[in-house]
């Protein structure tokens, strides 16, 4: 699916490092790539990348799951991101400052997994059976681009916008929650700034996690067990600041909470 010996993958994928490694957003990459198997080349480059520098994939996240989004940039499908061990912070804790480029926060089901989905097409008996447990989660997404400028074809070679996630901790089996109804709502300090329902993720979370395991077996790296799955945003993504305590409670599956830190010597 994903040409990596094209010199524009390579050239795309570079400009997306120096930005992840100078904390400088940079100019959107669609001047040199514009399919989507050309993105997730560039996105499967940066991957390997990371896996051989030493980070350990714990996940995917599951993006564009909302039809505005879709309609916004003109497609009508998901999208998918990696996720490793060092974008994960504990619940309640500060995400440092500066750690995410141009944040902004949404609440989304998260899906453990205890067995590997490896089939070509999957129903979803076969995703309840392989899914152990469901948590509350925050996914504080960010882009490389600069001013969120992007396309398709940017967001995907920019593996999907992540940035890092927030897991909830206490698991809840699939059986004791209807994911569809679940009814969400995110604060920030106590005012309520976003809210939702399962339903708004491509009409079910497990629709979401079934495109996601069916498409990462026709890319060659399907989800295992272990794997947490972000099932896509449950209401409005919102923009968030240094000082911001953003808390996310999902009926069934209870709270989540994150802090963002301010830089040494702001004011308070």
């Amino acid at each position: 699916m994903t040409d990596t010996a094209n010199p524009a993958v390579q050239q795309a994928a570079d400009r997306i490092l120096a930005a992840h490694a100078s904390g400088t957003p940079c100019a959107p990459v669609r001047d040199l790539i514009s399919t989507p198997d050309e993105a997730y080349a560039v996105q499967e480059r940066l991957t390997a990348g990371w896996l051989a520098d030493g980070r350990r994939l714990t996940g995917r996240k599951i993006g564009l799951t909302s039809t505005a989004v879709q309609a916004q940039l003109g497609v009508d499908s998901p999208d998918f991101g990696m996720l490793f061990a060092d974008m994960a912070v504990p619940d309640g804790a500060e995400v440092p400052a500066g750690a995410v480029l141009q944040p902004r926060a949404e609440a989304e089901v998260a899906l453990v997994l205890e067995h590997d989905l490896t089939h070509e097409r999957h129903t979803v008996a076969d995703l309840i059976r392989a899914t152990a447990f469901a948590l509350p989660a925050i996914e504080v997404v960010g882009s490389r681009i600069r001013d969120w400028d992007i396309t398709l074809a940017d967001t995907v070679a920019d593996n999907a916008s992540s940035g890092m996630y927030v897991l909830g901790n206490r698991p809840v089996p699939l059986a004791d929650v209807d994911l569809r109804l679940c009814g969400m709502v995110l604060e920030r300090r106590g005012e309520q700034v976003s809210s939702g329902t399962g339903a708004a993720c491509l009409g079910h979370p497990l629709n979401a996690a079934l495109w996601l395991a069916d498409m990462l077996v026709r890319v060659g790296r399907p989800l295992r067990a272990g794997d947490t799955v972000l099932t896509g945003a449950l209401g409005p993504v919102v923009p968030v600041a240094e000082g911001d305590v953003l808390e996310a409670r999902i009926d069934g599956l209870g709270d989540v909470r994150v802090a963002f830190a301010k830089q040494e010597g702001a004011a308070a």
